[in-house]
């Protein structure tokens, strides 16, 4: 189990409500008190902070009810598209034919992947000192050309690597791919359902590695890597070792600075999304996407992400409100 999340997987949900996208829709009463309720579902590396933003949209408004649920950017982006939910989280790019078909996205936070392995990984010590590099990756999770660790470190160690992915559509994956020029579906590994199943199985393999949202590496309480995982530093310079400037990684406070002061490449950083099938009209859906995009960024830093920057919460809200 992965300490410090108390996740209940698939079917979390902030109220048990069954609202189907707009098909409930909200009302202000004649006191102006808003009421009626939404859903939402999609990424895992969005879920953690929707939870604190549902609950405190619902204490600001006790009319309102939010069903919120857990199951990867592509169920998110699926589930909104159908209109089965009013939001999708999706933690990616919008793809065009997504656009096309009216997908409208809301940039609200930013987080980043990152690769992850055991405490307790033979050559720990000699991978946190030279890192990963972008080519080293590739040969590890696309070309399959790197199968020991010995490869990856530079010596004759022939300890097998035993590569994770995730199975379901997921922009952390997504994402990761796109570090290295590719898709998700290029990605080679055992594939495991969720952010939570994927750090579970790093925690139980001594010779695993995978790729985790930084909510599922790191302890919500400690601040510190989960217990059993370590992340590995990337070498951006390509240098062969994690210099001063590359080294940020023992606390998932130093690494979310260093996210926002653009030391860690994007991608594997990238921003999460909100995403609802053209303007919303629910009153519900349309005060929630406003808190978010105001004072609900005070939740993102202590929640251990990254606030989005002024400029893209004004494109939000215009974009809310029928404006490109």
């Amino acid at each position: 189990m992965i300490h410090g999340l108390n996740l209940i997987l698939g079917a979390a949900v902030i109220m048990m409500n069954s609202s189907c996208g707009s098909a409930e829709k909200g009302s202000v009463d004649a006191d102006g008190n808003l009421k009626g309720s939404m859903s939402i579902s999609g990424a895992f590396a969005l879920y953690p902070l929707a939870v604190k933003w549902a609950e405190e949209f619902q204490t600001l408004n006790p009319g309102v009810r939010i069903d919120l649920s857990a199951g990867g950017a592509g169920k998110g982006m699926t589930d909104v598209l159908a209109d089965v939910v009013d939001l999708g989280m999706v933690s990616r790019e919008v793809y065009g034919p997504e656009l096309e078909k009216g997908a409208l996205p809301f940039a609200s936070a930013k987080d980043a992947v990152v690769i992850t392995v055991n405490s307790e990984n033979p050559v720990v010590d000699m991978l946190m000192h030279h890192g990963i590099t972008k080519e080293t990756a590739t040969k590890i999770w696309i070309t399959k050309e790197y199968t020991t660790w010995g490869q990856v470190i530079g010596n004759g160690d022939k300890t097998p690597i035993h590569v994770y992915t995730r199975s379901d559509a997921c922009g952390a994956a997504e994402t990761f791919a796109m570090w290295m020029d590719k898709k998700q579906e290029d990605l080679q590994g055992t594939a495991v359902f969720g952010d939570p199943g994927l750090a579970s199985a790093i925690q139980a393999d001594k010779l695993g590695i995978g790729l985790n949202n930084i909510g599922y590496a790191y302890d919500e309480g400690s601040r510190k890597p989960n217990k059993g995982i370590l992340v590995v530093p990337i070498d951006v310079d390509g240098d062969g070792i994690i210099g001063p400037e590359e080294r940020f990684y023992d606390t998932k406070d130093d690494f979310i600075a260093a996210v926002a002061a653009d030391k860690y490449p994007s991608p594997p950083a990238r921003d999460l999304y909100l995403v609802s099938h053209g303007v919303p009209q629910n009153p519900v859906v349309v005060a929630f996407l406003e808190y978010v995009l105001s004072d609900g960024q005070r939740h993102n830093v202590p929640a251990g992400y990254i606030a989005m920057s002024s400029d893209k919460l004004e494109q939000g809200l215009h974009r809310l409100h029928g404006s490109k």
